[in-house]
């Protein structure tokens, strides 16, 4: 029987033929979600500083703009919401 590594990071879902999503709105998001994944490994460090809670702080900031655009960006690509 095999095991499930809980640390594997899940398999992105396959692009279906009818999936017209923009390339841009692709970039936005792969921008937010490095974003938060900075913000928390700041969070997560056991020697979390104020230094650390600012970047991460920043970070989180960002990512909410980018999510943002990215929004936007696929409204008017006429993308899936």
């Amino acid at each position: 029987m095999s095991q499930i590594d809980p640390l594997a990071r899940p398999i992105a879902p396959t692009q279906s033929p009818a999936d017209t999503t923009h390339p841009e709105t692709i970039r936005l998001h792969g921008l937010a979600e490095n974003a938060l994944a900075t913000a928390l490994h700041c969070l997560r460090s056991v020697d979390c500083d104020p230094a650390k809670l600012a970047k991460a702080t920043a970070r989180a900031v960002r990512a909410a703009k980018l999510l943002t655009r990215t929004s936007q960006s696929n409204q008017q690509t006429g993308g899936a919401a």
